[in-house]
């Protein structure tokens, strides 16, 4: 069983920046992506980011490129999110999610989720 740990979320002005940081641990696994997704208050869950453990590519949505930066540290099995110009309709729970299984093509394990609040 995977455990996946976020800290970083809080409170920001708009324009201003934060950056998650999400830990994998429990037992032995391989990791093959990590993402970040999030789910504002009565909206459905969104993709935000993602990596590929081994490719090393990334992927983002456009409401987010060019402002956040997803990353990773293999040796931590911990990925990032560099949250920068935030914005007002950043505001989320923002989760991290684990695949370890490549066969299935969703992801395996969520986290705990984030609170991030940008006021205007």
């Amino acid at each position: 069983q995977v455990q996946l740990v976020e800290s970083g979320g809080g409170l920001v002005q708009a324009g201003g920046s934060l950056k998650l940081s999400c830990a994998a641990s429990g037992g032995t696994f391989t990791l093959f992506a990590m993402g970040w997704f999030r789910q504002a208050p009565g909206k459905a869950r969104e993709f935000v980011a993602a990596i590929n453990w081994i490719e090393r590519t990334t992927d983002y949505a456009d409401s987010v490129k060019g402002r956040f930066r997803i990353s990773k540290d293999n040796a931590k099995n911990t990925v990032y999110l560099q949250m920068n110009s935030l914005k007002p309709e950043d505001t989320a729970v923002y989760y991290c999610a684990a695949k370890v299984d490549i066969t299935r093509s969703d992801y395996d394990y969520w986290g705990q989720g984030t609170q991030v609040t940008v006021s205007s």
